[in-house]
């Protein structure tokens, strides 16, 4: 169901989509520029297609009033924690002509909703705490840090929130 946030519209999408390339790509030039030169060098790691899509996963792409893609997340299934059924929020993504106008928050209302769809008792995440405003988004969305779940070598901080 397509979701309008500040004139942006959020719907699911095949993972394989152009857009969605385009929309990673751009992704991954920009941490790749941006990190820490004190943590090393930068790995380049796309989420296969199959784990961000249906029945174990799905991918949104926000687009602006023109239809032009301006930000994207994924959602996959990881393994259970216990009695805990985990789905992992991935590659959410903003591009600059978009920033500033809700499109982060609009993709993470949508994981979150596919998430609860899915069974998830509870979303993870990890990050770099060198993003900033990644962080105090997620947490002013009530996740938690918790030790990490992966081995991540670009993440330096793990996410938890319950949804159940």
């Amino acid at each position: 169901m397509p979701q309008d946030r500040s004139q942006v519209t959020v719907r699911p999408v095949p993972a394989d989509l152009p857009e969605v390339d385009a929309l990673l790509d751009r992704y991954l030039d920009e941490r790749e520029a941006t990190f820490p030169s004190a943590q090393g060098r930068y790995s380049r790691k796309r989420t296969p297609v199959a784990e961000l899509s249906a029945p174990v996963g799905t991918f949104v792409v926000a687009y602006d009033p023109d239809g032009v893609a301006v930000g994207c997340g994924g959602l996959r299934r990881i393994a259970d924690d216990g009695e805990d059924v985990r789905y992992e929020v991935k590659h959410v993504f903003v591009a600059p002509e978009g920033r500033g106008r809700g499109v982060a928050t609009a993709v993470m209302d949508a994981l979150e909703r596919a998430a609860v769809d899915l069974g998830a008792t509870s979303i993870v995440l990890d990050t770099n705490d060198s993003l900033v405003a990644a962080g105090a988004m997620y947490r002013a969305r009530s996740y938690e840090r918790t030790a990490p779940f992966n081995d991540n070598p670009n993440a330096t901080a793990w996410y938890r929130k319950p949804v159940r």
